[in-house]
């Protein structure tokens, strides 16, 4: 946790969310938009989601005004405009979202320029369910903005929507969501409830990851990764983040990367470089992995049969100084100074 300057204390505050959590916490969906009194849903799902998505568009029956299938990474600002001229036909008085954090990211565009309510119901460990920050990106760029309003106002933890997804994605979902945790015990705004809900999330995330990987259909193990991941979902939503996040940030919204792979493969880089000047962070996570957490993680990411460099991912080694020159003139609060070369020599090494 920080020392708050003399006079200027931290700020900490928890946002009013409704959670619904358990196995098939997702059939109470219907009985939630009668209680928030709406008529007309549009239900935002990704690909990976067809199937539930189906299930909660008969449940809703008549309740369903539409559906908005085409959730992309890192909300382009092209789809959700897309999506809003959907709603606006539709008459749509709210969204329910379903799905990885594409679909979450664009229900929270939509909801907020519409201001209407919205359910979010996470079916990987995105995190971005609970916290009042939204990515979006056009022309290569990406921007967050928190605003308690872009916070969706119910999430839906149902394990059972987890049980399918496959080994890969469950690791890069699990280690973008073990980020948030990480970059909350290093944040300038820790508190000592955000640093117990990272301490918590790190742990969980760190002791169920490996036993679902070997097991995943294993239901225990899944409910507990879901909620872990929770917890560090309210890390994100209550600290700044820093490097870490803005790495991800500038390299995805560039290069249009997949947003957990890229993650799961930066966060031992990150570790390596903050980590010496972070010591309350590094003390904690040493505890919680039983050794070098750099190595640990590390060996979690490079177990991913997917890509696990920058240079798998399609990023030209030529690119890599101009995104270290950026996030230097602009940088996330940080507990090490961002120079421009030490910035270049970790994005070189994640190459």
């Amino acid at each position: 946790m920080s020392e708050p300057a003399t006079g200027r204390p931290i700020v900490h505050e928890t946002l009013p969310h409704r959670v619904l959590v358990g196995p098939g916490a997702r059939h109470a969906i219907p009985e939630e938009t009668e209680r928030l009194g709406v008529r007309r849903v549009l239900v935002v799902a990704t690909g990976s989601a067809r199937t539930a998505a189906d299930e909660l568009a008969r449940a809703l029956g008549p309740r369903l005004a539409a559906r908005f299938d085409g959730p992309v990474v890192h909300t382009p600002v092209a789809v959700t405009a897309e999506a809003m001229e959907l709603l606006r036909d539709r008459a749509a008085d709210s969204v329910v979202a379903i799905g990885g954090g594409s679909a979450i990211g664009l229900a929270k565009a939509l909801a907020v320029r519409a201001g209407l309510p919205q359910i979010a119901v996470p079916t990987t460990y995105a995190g971005s369910e609970v916290t009042p920050v939204l990515g979006e990106t056009e022309g290569g760029v990406k921007t967050t903005r928190r605003d308690p309003a872009i916070a969706p106002g119910t999430v839906v933890y149902d394990p059972e929507l987890t049980w399918t997804m496959p080994p890969g994605l469950t690791r890069t979902s699990a280690l973008n969501a073990l980020a948030h945790a990480v970059e909350a015990l290093w944040a300038p705004d820790a508190t000592v409830v955000s640093d117990a809900l990272a301490t918590e999330a790190a742990d969980g995330i760190l002791t169920a990851l490996p036993e679902v990987l070997a097991d995943p259909s294993g239901p225990a193990g899944r409910a507990r990764l879901q909620q872990a991941a929770w917890l560090a979902g309210g890390c994100l939503a209550q600290t700044r983040m820093g490097l870490h996040h803005q790495l991800a940030h500038a390299l995805g919204g560039t290069f249009d990367l997949p947003h957990a792979e890229l993650h799961a493969l930066l966060l031992a880089h990150v570790l390596a470089y903050n980590l010496p000047a972070a010591p309350k962070a590094a003390a904690r996570l040493e505890r919680i992995t039983g050794g070098d957490p750099v190595t640990v993680i590390g060996e979690l990411a490079r177990g991913h049969t997917g890509p696990t460099t920058l240079g798998a991912l399609g990023v030209p080694r030529d690119g890599l100084r101009a995104i270290a020159e950026r996030i230097a003139a602009q940088p996330y609060p940080n507990p090490r100074t961002l120079q421009v070369d030490a910035l270049v020599r970790l994005l070189d090494e994640a190459w």
